[in-house]
């Protein structure tokens, strides 16, 4: 008798663990649902349409200026175009260099006003972050800004809907050379380079070492049949 109320007891066991475990999973679920889905059309990008042989270079501008004219060389050089996600404190200060970026055909990315982190924002500062800086740019240069990169990668659904409600994709990487911490040229170039794939977003800065690297990356892109062209060009015709 004591042995099958021992078997009773551990199958009860079994059961509430395995019914635990599933209100888990659909909570989980749920949250995660949420957390993508975010109204459908308000999802972030983490990479770019994989059916033709794009890349497509993402440069987050807060700092680095000196380095920015250079780049647009080596870009132009190699016939290729970027994004440039530019802050709007940086852009402020440097309308000519952003001018430039703009006359060289390349396109500008919002980037937020302050690099604050966007998923410690309410909905309202979300929306001044971005706004002021999309209000900035079409100030200075007469530009529209249609892209969103939060800061440092940080948001939450509340700056999925913001963004969304300005009809703006919210865009992340497939590719991080982490070039802001590893000044190592050789290490930016291999982070942009290796098992690269069409589709591919690829984040960088505009920083002396990967300037350094740039060249190099983009023969790489020329000699492996792929195009670097605009965030925006990439995202199309994509589905998420």
């Amino acid at each position: 008798m004591s042995r099958m109320i021992k078997m009773r007891s551990a199958v009860t066991n079994i059961l509430i663990i395995g019914i635990l475990v599933g209100l888990t999973l659909v909570s989980f679920s749920n949250q995660y649902s949420s957390f993508v889905d975010a109204s459908g059309s308000d999802r972030p990008y983490y990479k770019g349409n994989t059916s033709r042989n794009e890349v497509a270079l993402m440069i987050n501008v807060y700092w680095g200026t000196e380095y920015i004219e250079d780049m647009l060389t080596v870009l132009e050089n190699h016939n290729a175009k970027a994004t440039f996600f530019v802050g709007g404190s940086w852009a402020n200060s440097n309308p000519d260099v952003l001018r430039s970026i703009i006359a060289d055909g390349h396109e500008i990315g919002n980037h937020g006003y302050f690099h604050k982190d966007h998923a410690q924002l309410s909905y309202a500062q979300n929306k001044a972050e971005i706004t002021s800086t999309n209000t900035l740019v079409k100030t200075l240069c007469n530009y529209e800004i249609t892209l969103f990169a939060p800061p440092s990668g940080s948001f939450n659904n509340t700056t999925l809907e913001v963004a969304a409600s300005l009809g703006m994709p919210v865009i992340m990487w497939s590719r991080d050379t982490i070039d802001w911490r590893d000044k190592d040229s050789s290490l930016v170039y291999t982070r942009a380079t290796n098992k690269i794939g069409a589709g591919d977003m690829i984040l960088m800065h505009p920083t002396a070492h990967t300037l350094t690297a740039l060249g190099d990356i983009l023969d790489y892109y020329e000699e492996n049949g792929l195009k670097p062209v605009t965030v925006s060009q990439i995202i199309s015709e994509q589905t998420i």
